[in-house]
């Protein structure tokens, strides 16, 4: 078996586990990857900083490109094809993560948990692998929910909704696809309009695409007295930020929602399996991660403050806020893109609630535990 020259960008984990039985592995940092980099590599494998065409790879040798990520705006992949380079990328290997982002988020921003759990209601642009995810995790919650994706057929929608209806919800969660494309382009879907029918009662948070929304449209309409709530994971500009933008925000981050360890392991296993059945070869052995550690909670918690803890044992999106605006405030703008992908890049290792071991003290929070996909045991 003829061994394979990987090049795969620095950020993506266990690739030398899972990979090197396969031929030798060098690592790129992904948004200064040039073609330079792929004379003498079969196989790339990146993020979604990096973006792949033609320009990238014609000329070189490779011939299978894989994508840790679920997005695909960074591929061209119709490119790829009229070249004969194998694609694949790694669909809902993040689902789970970024929809614990959006829960944490929601238990960090005043008393949007509360609310949800006393028959508040959340409205879901975008049902892919995270919308469907996010939307599974609140029916098991018992929280009202409805998906507006206009893609798709409202029969493979769980509960179907206008855009209009979706964005009358208590908390707006975006979830879809950055595209141009007619009849429906999620390019700055939330326009000024949009933003302006926006309440300060509501909470909207984006973790699909920085332009989904206009964000010079977000940052006046954040300006005025009656202003929705906003958190940003994404941003139209990235690796820039919008400073002004980022004071008005209850919450901003620099698009890490779906960078659990968990979620980064899960985008390289798909990644080798793609590549094994590209090449027909068997799959790669991909080493495990250990459990968490066990989460035990104390009797009297319940309810919002239940949400809390629980979602706060694996992640504060409040962390990665401060952590974020240190970045901008101490920064000269010019300086920020190398800051903003240091972040990403030197992440934590945060891992998954969901699959956890959680030893619960009540009925009530053995319901709430399992509705997050928790392993528990009472008593």
């Amino acid at each position: 078996m003829t061994a394979l020259r990987i090049v795969a960008d620095s950020n993506l984990p266990g690739v030398e586990t899972v990979f090197s039985p396969w031929g030798e592995v060098r690592r790129v940092e992904g948004r200064a990857l040039q073609r330079e980099h792929l004379l003498e590599a079969d196989v790339l494998l990146v993020r979604s900083v990096t973006r792949v065409d033609r320009d990238l790879l014609e000329g070189t040798p490779v011939r299978f490109v894989g994508s840790g990520t679920a997005g695909l705006d960074h591929v061209d992949r119709d490119g790829l094809r009229a070249m004969g380079i194998g694609f694949a990328a790694a669909p809902g290997a993040n689902a789970n993560a970024v929809v614990e982002y959006v829960l944490a988020v929601v238990g960090a921003v005043d008393d949007f948990a509360e609310r949800l759990l006393n028959g508040g209601s959340v409205g879901i642009v975008g049902c892919g692998h995270v919308g469907r995810t996010l939307a599974a995790r609140l029916d098991a919650l018992g929280i009202a929910n409805c998906q507006y994706d206009p893609w798709l057929a409202e029969d493979r929608l769980p509960t179907p909704g206008s855009l209009a209806e979706v964005l009358a919800c208590d908390v707006i969660s975006l979830h879809c696809e950055l595209t141009r494309q007619a009849p429906w382009p999620s390019y700055h879907l939330l326009d000024a309009a949009c933003l302006a029918a926006l309440t300060p009662q509501q909470l909207l948070i984006n973790a699909s695409r920085g332009a989904v929304v206009d964000n010079r449209a977000l940052a006046t309409r954040l300006h005025a007295a009656d202003a929705p709530r906003a958190v940003l994971d994404v941003w139209e500009a990235e690796p820039r930020v919008d400073a002004a933008l980022l004071e008005r925000l209850a919450l901003g981050t620099p698009h890490i929602a779906g960078y659990s360890l968990d979620a980064k392991w899960a985008a390289t296993r798909l990644l080798a399996d793609a590549l094994a059945e590209f090449l027909g070869r068997a799959g790669a052995m991909a080493g495990a991660l250990p459990s968490p550690e066990a989460i035990a909670l104390p009797g009297h918690l319940a309810g919002a403050g239940l949400w809390r803890v629980l979602l706060g044992s694996r992640y504060d999106p409040r962390e990665d806020d401060s952590a974020l605006r240190a970045l901008v405030s101490v920064s000269e703008p010019a300086q920020v893109p190398a800051g903003f992908d240091a972040l990403r890049r030197h992440y934590r290792e945060r891992r998954e609630l969901a699959g956890s071991r959680v030893h619960v003290a009540t009925e009530h929070q053995r319901e709430f535990a399992e509705a997050l996909g928790c392993q528990v045991t009472l008593g």
